[in-house]
């Protein structure tokens, strides 16, 4: 127990001295740069998980169209963004007992994510949202949509950057059927 103790508080001052010099130049955002508008396109992959972190065994054909409009933040002094998203989830066929296409649905969002860590041109997020679909589904059962994301990243230069992602959708158990969506996807982001 008291290693586990020990690995934990090794863990917590190992992020906070990575994040320390983004925390110390108010100029510049860990997230955005110097910029205070990001658009980001991302493209997800699905998976069949119910998982919070779906691991990548169930491979499905159902896809995430996902345009973020993003400015900087912070939550709780840490460097963060809020976003505004719109999506659209695209299947085909049936695969592990799902009708993939039923679940073809357009979706809103507003999200949060809060840097965990960083270091020169490398940065990691977790976030958090609550958005709407356009319908519901035997999936999920609701239209009210709960999001969890955790995103691996990389500035190219001062205005381009590449995103890593796992997000989750989930209606928080709002209504019988939570079977989920999980997508693993790359991001573009533009700062302006």
């Amino acid at each position: 127990m008291y290693n586990i103790c020990l690995m934990k508080k090794i863990i917590a001052i190992l992020l906070c001295a990575v994040s320390l010099p983004t925390l110390a130049d108010t100029k510049y955002h860990a997230l955005t740069g110097t910029y205070k508008n990001q658009i980001t396109f991302n493209l997800g992959q699905g998976v069949n998980s119910g998982f919070i972190v779906p691991p990548p065994t169930q491979i499905v054909p159902f896809y995430f169209l996902h345009l973020q409009y993003s400015q900087p933040t912070t939550f709780f002094g840490l460097p963060a963004r809020q976003s505004l998203n719109i999506g659209q989830t695209l299947g085909f066929g049936n695969k592990y007992g799902w009708h993939w296409h039923d679940y073809t649905i357009p979706m809103v969002l507003l999200s949060g994510d809060v840097l965990l860590a960083s270091y020169r041109k490398v940065y990691f997020t977790g976030g958090a949202g609550v958005g709407l679909q356009a319908q519901e589904n035997e999936r999920l059962g609701a239209k009210l949509l709960f999001q969890f994301k955790l995103t691996a990243g990389w500035h190219i230069n001062q205005k381009w950057g590449l995103e890593f992602f796992i997000q989750h959708f989930s209606n928080a158990n709002t209504a019988p059927e939570n079977y989920s969506y999980a997508f693993y996807g790359l991001g573009m982001t533009y700062n302006f």
